[in-house]
Order: C-alpha cells, then sequence, then structure tokens
C-alpha cells in the first residue's frame, strides 16, 4: 500500500511552500519549534537529524494504525532526505513515500548571502566589460574615429549593424555549448577572446578592418548574456531571479555612465605613443577585460553543487530548496537532446516575450550609439556631451533596481514590463513633436523618460520568460532563443538613427516608438494567455492529474504539466 507521509497543495504562485503532517499535526508543529530554536544555538546537522526524526516518527505514527502496513523501511528514509524527485510535485520516483520540502526562512537568507556576494559581482563585472566593449564605438566616434579612418555615415552604420549578426545568431549554440562545458571554463574562453578582438580593434586603419574587428566583436560576446542569464537561473529561486538580474544588468547603464567618463578620461590620452585617443579607448577596455578574464577560474564555481563556502548540510538544503521551485535549478539527468531545441522553438511563449524583448533591443541600441551625438546636437561640445550621459544612465539604474525588487517582492513581472515602456513611448513621442533647435534643456530631459522605460523591461521579460520554462535545457535553450531573436533587432536599431537626420532623427524615434506599442501589445497578449491557462489547470484537481500521469511523465512535461503554475 502506498503511504503518504506528507501532503502537499501545488502553490498558484512560484515560491510559495507549505508542507502538511497527513497523520501527526502536532509532532509537526513541534518540530517547527524546535527548528527555530535550532536555527540560534546548534548546528545545521542537527536540524537535518530533527526533520529525520520527526519524518521518521511520522511514519510509524502511522504504519501503527494500520495492521496491514509496513513499517518504514530505510530505502524510504532515504528517499526522505534525498527529497523531491519532481520539484513541485513532491513525490519520489518509487512511489513509496511523498514527501515536500520545509523551507527555513533564516537558513535560505544566509545562504543566499553567500551567494550573492560570490556570484553577483563577478557577473556584473562581466558583464560592465561586454557592454563597455561593444558600445565603446559610440564615444570613439566622436573622439575622431570616423574621421581618422575616412568612413561615411553608411560605412560607420555598417560597422554597427555587423556586430549584431553573429551576437545574435550565436547565442544558442553558445548557451548549448554552456551546458556541455562548465561555466567558469566556458566564461573564461569567451571573456579572453572578446578582450583580444577589442584590444586589435584599436589597431585597425581603414574600414575593412574594423568591420573585420566588429564582427569578431560579435562572435567572441555572444555567449555571455544568455550565458549569465541562465547561471542565475541554477542558483534562484523564481521568486528571487530579478532581483538578482537587475543588479547584474545594472552594468549595463553602470556601462553607460562609466563608458562616458572612462571615454573621458582615455580621450586625454590623445597622443600618447603617437596614438589618438579613440584608439586608447579600445585598446585599454580590451587589456582590462584580458585581466578580468584570466582571474574567472579563481573566482566562480560551476554551480551549487560545487560550492565550497557550502557545509555538506547547507549544501544539501541548498540544491533541494532549488529543486523544489522547479523551474530555477531543477537538473536534467539527460544529455543534450534535439527535442529541448524542438520544444523551444515551437513554443509561442517565447515568441511572445521575443516581441516584447524588441520594445527594448531595437530602441534600446540605437538609443545608446546616438546618445553622445544627440547631446552635442544639443550644443555642447563632445568632451561635455561625455559627461552629459552619466547622469541619464544613473537615473535608469536607479528605476531598474527599484522596479526589480518591488517585482520579486510582489511575484508579478508583467507590470513591471509593460508599463515601463509607456515612458520611452511618450518620451520618443515628444522628441518626435519638439523642434530639434530649441529647448535643449527640456529635450536633455526626455532622454532620462526613454532611458527609463527602455532599460526596466530588459530585465523583466527576460526573467518572465525564464520563470516560464521548465526543464534546465529547455530553459537554456530557450532564454538564449529569445535573447537571440530579441539581438536581431539591434541590426535594426543601427540602421535606423540616420545622421543625415540629426539631431531630429525622425527615422528612428518613429520606429522606435512603432516598436514599443506593438511590445506594449505583446505583453498584455501574454499575460492574458497565461492567465487563461493558469485558470484552466485550477479546474483540474492534483489527485485527478495524479490518477492521469506518472511522475516521470510530469517531469518530462515540464511548463506544460498540469501542475505548473505561469508567472504573470
Amino acid at each position: 500500500m502506498r503511504t503518504k507521509l506528507l501532503s502537499y497543495n501545488a502553490p498558484k504562485h512560484s515560491g510559495e511552500f507549505s508542507a502538511l503532517a497527513a497523520h501527526a499535526p502536532r509532532k509537526h508543529e513541534h518540530m517547527k519549534r524546535q527548528n527555530s530554536r535550532l536555527l540560534h544555538g546548534r548546528s545545521f546537522n542537527s536540524l537535518l537529524r530533527l526533520h529525520y526524526f520527526a519524518f521518521h516518527l511520522a511514519a510509524r505514527l502511522r504504519f501503527a494504525s494500520m495492521s496491514s502496513s509496513p513499517s518504514l523501511k530505510k530505502s524510504d528514509s532515504d528517499d526522505v532526505l534525498e527529497g523531491t524527485r519532481h520539484n513541485e510535485n513532491a513525490s519520489n520516483e518509487k512511489g513509496n513515500v511523498a514527501v515536500h520540502f520545509v523551507e527555513d526562512p533564516d537558513l535560505t537568507k544566509q545562504l543566499l548571502k553567500k551567494v550573492d556576494w560570490r556570484l553577483i559581482p563577478v557577473l556584473t563585472l562581466l558583464y560592465l566589460m561586454s557592454y563597455m566593449d561593444r558600445s565603446m564605438i559610440g564615444n570613439a566616434r566622436i573622439a575622431g574615429l570616423q574621421d581618422d579612418l575616412a568612413l561615411t555615415d553608411l560605412q560607420f552604420n555598417m560597422c554597427l549593424t555587423i556586430f549584431f549578426i553573429p551576437y545574435a545568431l550565436l547565442e544558442v549554440p553558445a548557451n548549448i555549448m554552456l551546458k556541455l562545458l562548465k561555466p567558469r571554463l566556458w566564461l573564461t574562453i569567451i571573456t579572453l577572446l572578446w578582450g583580444a578582438v577589442m584590444t586589435l580593434s584599436g589597431l585597425v586603419d581603414n574600414y575593412s578592418g574594423l568591420l573585420a574587428a566588429r564582427f569578431f566583436l560579435g562572435v567572441t560576446e555572444a555567449g555571455f548574456f544568455p550565458a549569465a542569464s541562465y547561471i542565475l537561473t541554477m542558483w534562484y529561486a523564481k521568486h528571487e531571479l530579478q532581483t538578482r538580474m537587475a543588479y547584474f544588468y545594472c552594468a549595463a547603464t553602470l556601462a553607460g555612465a562609466f563608458a562616458g567618463l572612462f571615454a573621458y578620461a582615455l580621450n586625454l590620452m590623445d597622443g600618447v605613443g603617437g596614438l589618438a585617443g579613440w584608439r586608447w579607448i579600445f585598446i585599454i577596455n580590451g587589456l582590462l577585460t584580458v585581466v578580468v578574464g584570466v582571474f574567472i577560474p579563481f573566482i566562480m564555481v560551476d554551480g551549487p553543487e560545487k560550492a565550497n563556502y557550502f557545509t555538506p548540510e547547507q549544501k544539501a538544503y541548498f540544491l533541494k530548496r532549488l529543486e523544489v521551485n522547479y523551474s530555477s535549478g531543477g537538473k536534467d539527468k539527460e544529455g543534450f537532446k534535439w527535442k529541448y531545441l524542438k520544444q523551444a522553438l515551437s513554443d509561442w511563449k517565447i515568441w511572445l516575450s521575443t516581441l516584447i524583448f524588441w520594445g527594448n533591443t531595437i530602441p534600446g541600441y540605437g538609443f545608446v550609439l546616438i546618445l553622445p551625438t544627440t547631446i552635442t546636437g544639443l550644443g555642447y561640445s563632445s568632451q561635455q556631451a561625455q559627461l552629459l550621459t552619466v547622469p541619464v544612465y544613473v537615473a535608469a539604474l536607479i528605476f531598474v533596481i527599484v522596479c526589480s525588487v518591488l517585482s520579486d517582492r510582489y511575484r508579478k513581472r508583467s507590470p513591471f514590463v509593460i508599463y515601463p515602456y509607456f515612458l520611452s513611448a511618450t518620451g520618443f513621442l515628444v522628441l518626435l513633436a519638439m523642434p530639434a533647435d530649441r529647448w535643449p534643456g527640456a529635450r536633455y530631459g526626455i532622454l532620462f523618460l526613454v532611458a527609463i522605460g527602455l532599460y526596466v523591461p530588459l530585465v523583466g521579460v527576460v526573467s518572465w520568460n525564464a520563470n516560464n520554462l521548465a526543464g534546465s535545457w529547455k530553459r537554456s535553450i530557450g532564454m538564449a532563443l529569445q535573447i537571440t531573436i530579441g539581438n536581431l533587432g539591434g541590426v535594426a536599431a543601427s540602421n535606423i538613427y540616420l545622421s543625415r537626420e540629426a539631431p531630429s532623427y525622425w527615422t528612428g524615434y518613429g520606429v522606435s516608438l512603432a516598436v514599443t506599442v506593438i511590445a506594449i501589445a505583446a505583453g498584455f497578449g501574454l499575460k492574458g494567455l497565461l492567465t487563461v491557462k493558469n485558470k484552466r489547470r485550477e479546474m483540474v484537481s492534483e489527485e485527478e492529474v495524479r490518477a492521469r500521469y506518472s511522475d516521470k511523465e510530469l517531469a518530462e512535461l515540464g511548463d506544460e504539466s498540469p501542475l505548473f503554475r505561469y508567472v504573470l
């Protein structure tokens, strides 16, 4: 006879845990009180023994009341300590004992703090270097690059465009490589390579050389952002992901602010060693990236199971917690199979998320590339323009963090993705309507509105997509696919802001406004469809689902499992 030691109701929101002792509630409550005291005075090892004892005792009480029931076997006890096999569906593969993980908030907070201080700074620094290396060409332009290489506006735009082609197309293969190799090894390889390419970019002498440098920079940087985004899902639960992604993504806004200051300083090296200031912008940035890449093997670990700053008991607890969270750390037993790519390609959620993502990439990449030029068009010198980009990015950074914290706190993604786009849409509309040669102060202020409206949704839409993809292979490929197609928007972005239209940029602002409106519509559409699917799944009880599917089948269904609830 199959006997459940603990029963479990599937949560309506990710990250919500509930456990109920089926036949010994008083014992369970006593256990919880004991756990609270243990946290302040005893080792975590004692806590695990207490959990084991309580589970074992509850089972024996049940079996004692059933003369036909066998005693709890050691294999079953081991299953209790192993934790759940199908994450939110708390039953093991043998089917003898169904258990549920009991989370300890204080211990979780303690362990997450360890992870935060070791993982987030590394990813943030790498993304800072990545974003600066790709976007510094805008700063180099006003420092004399275009004039020194005798580039036409069309040729310069082609140098911007060529970066995004390999950058976008190689992101899915790159995340497959991340899964096949170790994250630490993969990040080391690509960081050293793009640092070397960036350094050599400072030595180009003509259009073809710059074009080749930008192409290979796109090749080598392609793997970083999807890899870093997926790595975060290996460590954090659904309702913790966006805040951490915001800290990591703030490197992009910091890059915008820091790039202006850094480019200003490096441009003062004009003539040093017989090199122009714009060349030093490329060379110094590239060398710094190489230095950072050398240290990656010593400052990163490949996953929670390799974290040597956890005790064995803490590691077991942390891994079990991620496993229970269903889509934020469950580890597939299988290697790569082509079916995972097929699942991602046929998932409508990913394609709608990509449309939303375009609301950031098409206007956003163009905005970054032309911001210094736009500010010089307001009557400021090139050096003043470099400095005046800083407040714009700092304001965006603050809003990214605030909105991400609120999104995780309320466990909602759509409001913090859709509504910020209204700000950027309003900003583009005003820029189109406002005369370019009047009210430079007001026009500069509108740039703040645009930046906030563009930067906030990116973190949210990537987190939203990750939260709603189950199975680590599908999540890895699905996230990379979203970022791949989304970043193809960069190809358009580098060609919609036409130099002959400066500083009005009618085409650029008009296309950006249209794409932003489409992203808003796609956001409401995705939220509506996910709401309908959740309501349909609520109509079917867990008992009915389990009567129809085995645990293995539910695990294979992933986010199509009737017990899975989409994050809205």
